[in-house]
């Protein structure tokens, strides 16, 4: 689709002790349709008890470098990327993610057709570890995680798995927040919304993720999101009231019995079972109190979580 023409990409992945699933993340890349002259590949490591591994991973990939954060946090990384990026282009994954082999050619291409295009968010496909057994949590994770068309839809931002834009749109808008340990995606989205760029759901911008398998695994993930959501409301609270209100409506969302999610989930014909419709159910009221419990720990002096 491109030739010497293509504008130049960097793609910005950050990682944190997940060498071997960053091995084939790398590999999907090295297959990219995208003329390999014409991207670079930064990865961004954020404390990986092995980084011998990473460096050794990197190393295996001509167009790529291996940079170093110290500072916690998936964005505090990805900023670091950003500042050693060298492309008119970004595209953010995560070191967990398969991009399609065409991914960056149909990522870019919607950003150089859409007028004024300050951001593309792809879709991100779960795939499960034995598809044909899969875990209640994987089943969950399947109708729940990831839903990059409403995210844009309704809170202007998207995942940053699979998000393209331009290095002028970020110094437009400035980085990602990085005391942020959750949410800096969508938070980040919302300065592009408001800065008046437009922002594309893509469908065929296509990245695989692994659904997360176990109850420790979404356990780490729902006290992440959870705390992350409440830093965002409490950062954009202007008042002692307002950080009240925003405690009071984490609380009762997460207090309300997910009675809608449970009809929709009897009614979803991708589980298969009577079942697998239980243990869903089951999965998504315990993360309900999960966030009320996370969200208790940070009204009453916790610190929101990186893991």
């Amino acid at each position: 689709m491109y030739g010497s023409e293509a504008p130049f990409t960097s793609v910005i992945i950050p990682v944190f002790n997940d060498g071997e699933r960053l091995r084939l993340c790398l590999a999907a890349l090295a297959q990219q349709t995208y003329a390999r002259s014409r991207f670079e590949i930064i990865v961004v490591d954020n404390g990986s008890d092995n980084l011998d591994l990473i460096k050794a991973l990197v190393a295996d990939h001509d167009n790529a470098t291996l940079a170093i954060e110290t500072i916690p946090g998936s964005y505090a990384a990805r900023n670091r990327g950003l500042a050693l990026a060298k492309g008119e282009a970004i595209a953010f994954t995560d070191a967990d993610c398969i991009p399609a082999s065409d991914w960056l050619e149909r990522g870019v291409a919607k950003l150089c057709q859409t007028p004024n295009c300050g951001q593309v968010v792809g879709r991100i496909n779960l795939f499960f570890a034995d598809p044909q057994r899969p875990t209640a949590v994987e089943l969950y994770e399947s109708l729940t995680a990831f839903p990059q068309e409403r995210l844009l839809r309704d809170q202007h931002g998207g995942a940053t798995a699979n998000v393209l834009t331009w290095r002028r749109v970020i110094d437009r808008v400035g980085p990602f927040d990085t005391q942020l340990k959750s949410n800096g995606d969508l938070e980040w989205g919302r300065r592009v919304f408001e800065a008046g760029f437009q922002q594309i759901y893509a469908d065929e911008v296509q990245v695989g993720h692994p659904a997360r398998r176990s109850l420790a695994e979404l356990y780490r993930r729902t006290v992440r999101l959870a705390g992350g959501y409440y830093d965002v409301q409490i950062k954009q609270a202007k008042s002692l009231g307002q950080r009240q209100r925003v405690f009071v409506q984490a609380l009762l969302q997460n207090l309300v019995p997910p009675v809608f999610f449970v009809v929709n989930a009897f009614g979803d014909a991708r589980l298969k079972s009577f079942d697998q419709k239980l243990k869903v159910s089951s999965v998504m009221v315990m993360v309900r109190y999960i966030s009320v419990w996370e969200t208790l720990r940070l009204k009453f002096g916790g610190v929101s979580s990186r893991n």
